[in-house]
């Protein structure tokens, strides 16, 4: 992802320009007709033929306050019926605490060519529904009327933005592609931003213009830059597995708001540092004032750390209580919806009220506890250029013992102490101190994601494999299993479950271990039989050793892919398959060893395949030693994928011995 920063300042060299034109709602062309996927990509099932954005910060005299004004306006061609899902439109309103915004002249058109002749229907406002995400968030929602192969769907509207501090951003690159993408920004000289422009393409052209007296507010004009944003020919944004937020790596451009002049000129500034940033957030009655509240734990603390006698053993026991008795009500932040105390005596909260209390009570117990504020990895990465609070969105105790530090969140009952949910595994996070300035603190899993299975069977001469697999999962791979167990209503039923997804496998008897011990490995041991074949009396038989969690599908499909690949841990899988063959029964075939790696140590797969006596065994080994591969890196991580994929494919073959 390239990204540059610069800050929008009205220049005495910047000339006089008019207001911008948006280009004529409902002119369908006969290239719009005409229009093939070839022009630009022809894998595309629809394209932007055309797209205009505006947005102006405006003054409200009833209410007294500045607010932005946003239209908008697009025509999209659907070139076949997988492309219908760009006929399906969302617009997202966000809600403040004494206002949200307002959606304004919206309207919408579908044109279909029939028999020669251009048939529009515009869409029934009755067809327009409002969902409300969260609390912080409502869609506006409506599916373009009488779609077809072929239709153009072209629709418009205004949105008015209560809050100035983020400028209405604007996305070039979207899943589908655009032939052309137009944002004007204008922007009072009083108002300083910083803006951000994230993602690979680059801008077709870009200018800045003198607006004069496009603004008045409280008795004055005031001259804006008109900032004409133009790409060409973008293509569509292809999400793959393996990412964090699209919103990352997107062709885009953001801004904050940085500084700005009140009307008797005294400046502003609103980006601020970070020691303006602690001080802020230590003195909120919601973060730094709940973190202080020992005096919550006090009669608490003898008993939850009952029987330690070091200072690990209380985090883990203050770190297991808090887990326990503090359930997550659905909401993420880093601040506390009330407090403490009133989210412990009810048992529950946001996760800001559960990790901070979570932080008080290790500092009741005299331990080194601190805040991480981070993003979760649907919510985009932070910027470390400069502080922006809006930002982190959730936040973890960082306790630190001996020379060692561990990361908590006690809102996912089923973690091990010190590891992280995986959706906070998301780059940096910012560490809040009341003892210290605060510091930048990279996020890692602090385990792999590990399965290993050992599989020790015996083909009998019935044609059955009968055989008990052991599985052993530690980090992820345990939190997946252990929360896959739990959804079900017992293991039994897991179980069975997992009975009706193996069709050609009978679980026959089974054992769960370590279960509740989070910090122990999860064992699963199973007595199973396969129907392996109808009858021994053939000369030779086929066996794919590889029956075992094989990787049948590539995740890895694009000739290019620029943005990174992210596992989010380190990864780790091992087979082993003993198999106690007939006697009269040798390899005839099989496939040939394999050893390959990334480079630099990225990784490695293993393959080998031998006879001991008259038992068959299987070795297996995958091993993703890096989190996170660059986008350099990926045309080889595919083409390793690949090729064990094809290996996976090959079968043994036994032969009857003469």
């Amino acid at each position: 992802m390239k990204r540059f920063l610069a800050t929008l300042l009205l220049l005495s060299t910047i000339v006089f320009s008019g207001i911008a034109q948006d280009f004529e709602y409902g002119k369908i062309t006969g290239a719009d007709v005409n229009l093939k996927n070839t022009v630009l990509d022809s894998n595309a099932n629809a394209m932007v033929i055309r797209e205009f954005g505006t947005a102006a910060m405006r003054f409200d005299d009833v209410n007294g306050r500045m607010y932005i004004d946003f239209e908008y306006h697009v025509k999209i061609k659907i070139f076949n019926k997988n492309g219908f899902g760009s006929g399906n439109i969302v617009i997202p309103r966000r809600i403040y605490q004494d206002d949200e915004d307002a959606l304004k002249e919206l309207k919408a058109t579908t044109t279909n060519y029939v028999n020669n002749v251009l048939v529009r229907t515009e869409l029934d406002k009755k067809n327009v529904f409002t969902e409300k995400r969260n609390k912080y968030v409502t869609l506006t929602k409506f599916t373009m009327p009488n779609l077809a192969e072929g239709s153009i769907v072209e629709y418009s509207y205004r949105l008015y933005l209560p809050s100035i501090f983020n400028f209405k951003s604007w996305d070039f690159q979207s899943d589908i592609p655009k032939l052309h993408s137009e944002y004007i920004a204008y922007i009072p000289a009083l108002y300083n931003y910083n803006a951000s422009l994230r993602g690979p393409a680059k801008l077709t052209s870009s200018n800045a213009e003198l607006q004069k007296e496009c603004l008045r507010a409280g008795g004055y004009n005031a001259d804006c830059s008109k900032l004409t944003y133009i790409m060409k020919n973008v293509p569509a944004f292809v999400e793959e597995d393996y990412m964090t937020s699209a919103d990352n790596f997107r062709s885009a451009i953001y801004y904050e708001l940085s500084d700005y002049y009140t009307s008797t000129g005294g400046k502003k500034n609103v980006t601020k540092t970070w020691k303006d940033v602690d001080y802020e957030l230590i003195s909120d009655k919601s973060f730094g004032g709940q973190i202080k509240r020992k005096e919550v734990f006090k009669d608490l603390l003898p008993e939850i750390t009952k029987g330690c006698t070091d200072d690990l053993c209380k985090a883990k026991a203050i770190y297991a209580y808090i887990k326990k008795n503090m359930k997550r009500n659905g909401f993420i932040g880093i601040q506390c919806e009330s407090n403490i105390k009133a989210a412990l005596e009810r048992h529950g909260g946001n996760t800001g009220d559960i990790n901070l209390a979570l932080i008080a009570a290790l500092n009741a117990a005299e331990l080194d506890a601190e805040a991480l504020i981070l993003s979760v990895r649907s919510n985009g990465t932070v910027n470390t250029l400069y502080p922006v609070l809006s930002d982190f969105n959730y936040v973890v105790a960082k306790v630190n013992i001996a020379d060692q530090s561990y990361l908590l969140d006690a809102t996912e009952p089923l973690l091990p102490f010190g590891l992280l949910p995986f959706h906070c595994m998301n780059g940096q996070g910012r560490v809040l101190s009341l003892k210290k300035p605060s510091y930048w603190y990279d996020i890692k899993a602090s385990q792999k994601e590990l399965t290993r299975y050992t599989l020790n069977g015996e083909l009998t001469k019935e044609g059955l494999i009968k055989a008990q697999l052991i599985t052993y999962s530690s980090g992820y791979a345990a939190l997946k299993k252990r929360t896959q167990i739990k959804a079900a209503n017992s293991i039994e039923e897991f179980v069975e479950h997992l009975d009706e997804q193996m069709p050609k496998i009978s679980i026959t008897k089974h054992d769960i271990q370590n279960l509740d011990s989070l910090d122990n490995p999860l064992i699963e041991i199973y007595d199973i039989e396969m129907k392996g074949y109808d009858n021994l009396d053939k000369d030779q038989i086929y066996f794919n050793p590889f029956i075992i969690n094989p990787v049948k599908k590539n995740p890895f499909n694009l000739n290019e892919r620029t943005y990174p690949v992210d596992f989010g841990a380190m990864r780790e899988e091992r087979v082993s398959i003993f198999l106690k063959l007939p006697s009269t029964y040798l390899i005839s075939d099989k496939p040939k060893d394999i050893s390959m790696a990334l480079a630099d140590g990225g990784g490695k797969y293993m393959n080998t395949t031998t006879i001991d006596g008259d038992t068959f065994i299987s070795q297996q080994v995958l091993q993703l030693n890096n989190p996170v591969y660059a986008p350099e890196e990926y045309l080889s991580l595919k083409e390793f994928f690949s090729r064990m994929i094809q290996l996976q494919k090959t079968d043994i073959v036994f032969k009857k011995a003469k």
